[in-house]
Formats: C-alpha cells, structure tokens, sequence
C-alpha cells in the first residue's frame, strides 16, 4: 500500500472518533511514518521497529495542570511498515490502522497501558 493510502486510513479512522472525543483533541499531531526512531525504541524499551505500530509522546489529557500552556503538540505516531507486515489485505491493515489510532489516543485521553489491553493491569 502506498504511503499516501496509508495515511488516508488514518484520516479515516481520526474522522470515525466521536464527537465527545474529537473535540478534545487539542495539542496533538497525528503523524505517519516507516518506522520507529532508535529513541522512540527505547522509550518504549523496544529493540525491534517491527514491534512498534503507535507511540503516543506527550502529556496526556488527566496530567495536564492548569499551567499547561505554550508547549509543543503532543505527538502521537503510527508507524506504516510494522502495520502493512503484519497484515495480510488491506481491510486487515485498514481494521489495524484504527485499532492502533484508537490505542494510541487512549495514552492521550489519560488511559494506561493495562487498560488498554484489558489486562486488570490498571
């Protein structure tokens, strides 16, 4: 898939959120790229890209005091090439695409990782 389909996939899934939700997003970008950076590898205390889909960098929503103003957007990236590996037809990489926006913006609404995955893990 190429990489300008890919990131229609994103818009897609961003235009999906619900109203509720979309109208929160403020201070973040939502960016595309290959793969994961060295330094958002270890961030994540990742050694292989291929394992990384999203990555959520910022402040999320809850820990945001009154004072938060004047900083740089927060940054949430999916990554194309891990997502397209593990996919085997477009449906599968446009269903994986929304799943890992929706996942990476829970970081951002506040929600843990365990929460997340539905593990009991907080």
């Amino acid at each position: 898939m190429d990489r300008a389909h890919f990131e229609k996939l994103v818009e897609e899934a961003l235009a999906k959120l619900p109203a509720k939700f979309a109208e929160r997003l403020e201070n973040v970008s939502i960016l595309v790229e290959d793969w994961a950076t060295p330094e958002q590898l270890a961030k994540v205390d990742l050694k292989e890209p291929h394992h990384l889909l999203g990555l959520y960098e910022g402040i999320p929503l809850t820990e945001r005091s009154r004072g938060y103003y004047g900083v740089l957007p927060d940054r949430i990236t999916i990554f194309r090439i891990p997502i397209e590996e593990m996919s085997a037809t477009d449906d599968d990489i446009r269903n994986q695409v929304r799943q890992t926006v929706m996942h990476e913006l829970g970081h951002f609404f506040g929600m843990s990782e365990g929460r997340l995955r539905g593990d009991g893990m907080g």
